[in-house]
C-alpha cells in the first residue's frame, strides 16, 4: 500500500482519575525514528508505548507528546536546605557581632533566598496502582492517536498513488517507445554494415559468411530487448507492491534504482533517432518519482 509518511493526529482522555493529553507527529525518515515525551512520573510507560508505535507504524521520525492533568494529585512538600541555612545563620551572627546588619534572619528572608526552600510535587510515582492505571490509558490513546494517524497518512498516500501510476504509466511508454526505436536503429546499423562491406568487396575478396556473421554480431551489442523485459518486470512488480496491504516504500525506492539501472544501460547500448531523448525523459521522470518515493512509508 502506498502510504505517506507525513501526518498529525491529536486526541484527549477524559476519566475520573484526569485528562491525557497525547499528540503524534509523523515526518519523513529512512527508517523508524521514535521519540517519546512523557511526564517523569511516567517513565516506566515508556517501553509499553514504545511497543505500541512499533506495532502500528513502520517507518518515518515520529513524535509522540503526552501529558497528564490528575484530578487530585499528591500533596506537594516542601524541603529545607538546612545546611544553606545554618550556613548563612551564621555569617549573620558574624555581621551583626561587627555591626554591619541588624535583626534576625525571618521565614520570609528564607523564601526570597535561592535553594534556601524547595517546593517539590506531590510523589505520584509513589502510588504504583495509579502509574499503572494511568499508563494503560495512556496507551490506549496512543493506539486511538496512531489510528487517527494512519487515517491521515493513507489519505496523503491515495494522492501520491495518483501522482506515481501517472508517472508509471508514462514510463511504460517510454519503454516501448526506445524499444521500437531501438530495433529501428539496430536495423539502420545492419544496412550500414552490408553497404560499406558491398564497398569494400567490389575492391579485395571477403569471406560472406563470416562478414555476415560478423555484422549480426555488431548489431546483437545494440539489442535491449533483455532490458526492456526486464523494465516491463519491474513495473508489474511495482504494482502489485501499490496494491499490496504491506508498507512498501523501502521497496519502491530499489525497484526505482533497478529501473534507473535498466534505462542507463538501454542509453549505452540503443542505437537510432531519438533514443537518447527518450532516454532522458525517463530518467527524468525516474527522478521525480524517487523524490515522491521518499514520502512513502
Amino acid at each position: 500500500m502506498i502510504k505517506s509518511m507525513t501526518g498529525f493526529a491529536s486526541l484527549t482522555h477524559e476519566d475520573e482519575r484526569g485528562i491525557v493529553d497525547v499528540s503524534v507527529r509523523s515526518v519523513n525518515h529512512r527508517f523508524l525514528d521514535l521519540q517519546v515525551r512523557l511526564p517523569p512520573w511516567l517513565a516506566s510507560c515508556e517501553a509499553p508505548v514504545r511497543a505500541v508505535l512499533q506495532k502500528g507504524l513502520s517507518r518515518g521520525r515520529v513524535e509522540t507528546a503526552v501529558s497528564v492533568q490528575l484530578r487530585s494529585a499528591a500533596a506537594p512538600t516542601a524541603e529545607l536546605n538546612l545546611g544553606l541555612i545554618e550556613a548563612l545563620a551564621a555569617s549573620l551572627e558574624e555581621a551583626r557581632a561587627r555591626g554591619l546588619v541588624v535583626g534576625t534572619l525571618a521565614p520570609g528572608d528564607l523564601l526570597r533566598i535561592p535553594q534556601a526552600v524547595t517546593i517539590r510535587d506531590g510523589a505520584v510515582e509513589k502510588d504504583a496502582t495509579l502509574v499503572q492505571a494511568i499508563g494503560e490509558t495512556v496507551q490506549a490513546a496512543v493506539r486511538r492517536a496512531i489510528a487517527a494517524l494512519d487515517a491521515m497518512r493513507i489519505r496523503e498516500g491515495e494522492h501520491l498513488r495518483a501522482d506515481l501510476d501517472a508517472r508509471r504509466g508514462a514510463l511504460g511508454d517510454m519503454i516501448e517507445r526506445l524499444a521500437v526505436l531501438a530495433d529501428a536503429g539496430r536495423g539502420q546499423v545492419e544496412a550500414r554494415l552490408r553497404d560499406r562491406v558491398r564497398e569494400i568487396s567490389l575492391e579485395l575478396p571477403v569471406d560472406q559468411t563470416l562478414i555476415a556473421q560478423e555484422i549480426v554480431r555488431a548489431a546483437g551489442r545494440s539489442d535491449i530487448s533483455e532490458e526492456v523485459t526486464r523494465f516491463r518486470a519491474h513495473l508489474a512488480h511495482w504494482e502489485a507492491l501499490s496494491d499490496s496491504d504491506e508498507p512498501c516504500g523501502r521497496k519502491l525506492d530499489f525497484l526505482l534504482q533497478e529501473m534507473n539501472r535498466e534505462v542507463n544501460t538501454i542509453g549505452s547500448k540503443a542505437d537510432g533517432l531519438h533514443v537518447s531523448e527518450v532516454v532522458i525523459n525517463a530518467k527524468a521522470e525516474l527522478e521525480k518519482m524517487r523524490e515522491q518515493v521518499q514520502n512513502v512509508e
